[in-house]
């Protein structure tokens, strides 16, 4: 159970931060970097469902993404370092990944292939989950780059995850510019 009475701790005005596990970070840490950004991705979440709440079925789906990040910031803010830890972490499983894979097929469904680029715009949900789209993008390369250092751990079911979910918020933009016209398309060197 999380309880948040003070918000202010003064414990960060250094510079650093505790991870799950007590150790103290750099706020540079690309740990910290890779979980901030998945924040980001969620507070655009929150913004793009200001424009989408007249579909009460992609509503839900964001919804349930948004509470998935917060389980995705928890794990990637307690490293897996193989030491023994006085309660579980909470981490990305993988029915979590095929939700993802099941509601993207959901609404694929009623979309046309595409034969072209699409430019972020349209409505204005689609605008906006095509900026979530590249921030999550943005933290699964710092996820990638960490899981890469020496002595980092970030799960499969968590990288797939946040791979999986940037494919999800380009396809619900789609679905979300369905009802106002369709998808804005790149035309490849039109204005040379």
């Amino acid at each position: 159970m999380v309880v948040l009475n003070r918000i202010y701790t003064r414990t960060g005005d250094a510079g650093e931060t505790a991870l799950g596990t007590g150790e103290r970070r750099l706020k540079s840490d690309l740990r910290v970097e890779s979980y901030g950004t998945v924040d980001e991705t969620n507070a655009t979440i929150g913004m793009a469902r200001l424009s989408t709440g007249q579909d009460q079925n992609l509503d839900a789906m964001l919804a349930r993404i948004q509470n998935d990040l917060f389980d995705l910031g928890a794990d990637l803010c307690t490293p897996d370092t193989g030491e023994p830890l006085a309660y579980e972490p909470l981490r990305i499983v993988q029915s979590q990944v095929e939700r993802l894979e099941r509601e993207i097929d959901e609404l694929n469904a009623s979309l046309t292939p595409l034969r072209s680029f699409v430019l972020p715009g349209g409505s204005p949900a689609a605008a906006a989950l095509h900026l979530s789209r590249t921030i999550c993008r943005r933290a699964e390369r710092l996820m990638v780059a960490l899981s890469r250092m020496p002595g980092e751990v970030v799960s499969a079911p968590a990288l797939q995850y946040v791979n999986r979910l940037s494919d999800f918020l380009f396809v619900a933009s789609r679905f979300a510019n369905l009802s106002a016209g369709g998808d804005v398309l790149w035309t490849p060197g039109k204005n040379r």
